[in-house]
């Protein structure tokens, strides 16, 4: 374990767990704003997930022996509330194309995240990290099928598309055997 690696890690949880923090606030001002109860539902369900990621980051933040940005959480907390209220007068596109984007760059995050949990010696946190980033998936195929949907799909720049979900894993332990090749040699 180096540590560099677990600063790295340290950092890139403690962006995570904010950034939980924001995303939550702001699924909870998305869907107070919508009428269709099937997506009520489904950003409800998000936000609860997303709850859920931030208690397991923070989790893994103890176990690692570090605490969460002060700044970052207010920052976060400002925002996500920003954007929360936001929705119940931006409209309906919007929100669901800013999620979408969001929750494809939260995948990238966690399969960082998972790598350097190897690096920095902590290979317990890969199963849970992986997890998250195949829900992340979920829910930016969930805001991608819903852009896709809008009249105005056809206008709308849409962000390149994640792999395939099972690629999360399938990518790590190619890398991971990669490098314990590496090592190896």
């Amino acid at each position: 374990m180096s540590q560099p690696d677990v600063e790295k890690l340290a950092a890139i949880l403690r962006l995570a767990y904010s950034g939980e923090l924001a995303a939550a606030l702001a699924y909870r001002g998305h869907w107070h704003s919508l009428r269709d109860s099937i997506d009520r539902s489904r950003i409800r369900q998000i936000e609860e997930e997303e709850w859920r990621h931030r208690d397991l980051v923070g989790g893994m933040l103890a176990k690692i022996g570090m605490d969460p940005s002060p700044a970052r959480e207010r920052r976060a907390r400002a925002i996500g509330r920003t954007l929360g209220l936001l929705c119940h007068v931006m409209g309906w596109l919007a929100p669901m194309y800013g999620a979408g984007r969001l929750e494809r760059r939260n995948i990238v995050e966690y399969e960082t995240a998972a790598r350097l949990a190897i690096r920095a010696s902590h290979p317990e946190f890969v199963d849970c990290l992986l997890t998250m980033a195949e829900v992340e998936w979920d829910h930016e195929q969930y805001f991608r099928s819903r852009v896709l949907s809008h009249r105005l799909a056809a206008l709308v720049p849409v962000w390149p598309a994640p792999p395939p979900r099972s690629q999360i894993r399938a990518s790590f332990e190619r890398e991971t055997q990669t490098d314990l090749a590496a090592d190896a040699g």
